[in-house]
């Protein structure tokens, strides 16, 4: 019995920890792995078009810019709205 309940402890712990936050994502320097994994909606085919879209067209300069992307509605931005970084655009540009 002591057993059955450790299993079912560390199924529990196993569940919860695969439902963690996320953290906040740079647009502009993630790559596609931390893409999906923070961005809700986003798997990895997104994520590669998001990175496409910023190496053809330079860094996002504001988060509304991502509906720019195919796959990336309004919908998907407002869900991801509160996770998404930017990087000073303006700074990187200089360089």
């Amino acid at each position: 019995m002591k057993t059955l309940r450790a299993l079912f402890v560390v199924l529990l712990l196993g569940i919860f920890s695969s439902i963690s936050y996320a953290a906040p994502v740079n647009i502009n320097t993630a790559d596609t792995v931390a893409l999906a994994e923070a961005l809700n909606g986003v798997g990895p085919k997104i994520a590669a078009a998001i990175i496409e879209y910023r190496e053809k067209h330079g860094p996002f300069q504001k988060v509304e810019d991502l509906v720019s992307v195919k796959g990336i509605g309004p919908k998907i931005l407002e869900k991801n709205r509160k996770d998404i970084l930017l990087a000073n655009p303006e700074k990187r540009a200089k360089k």
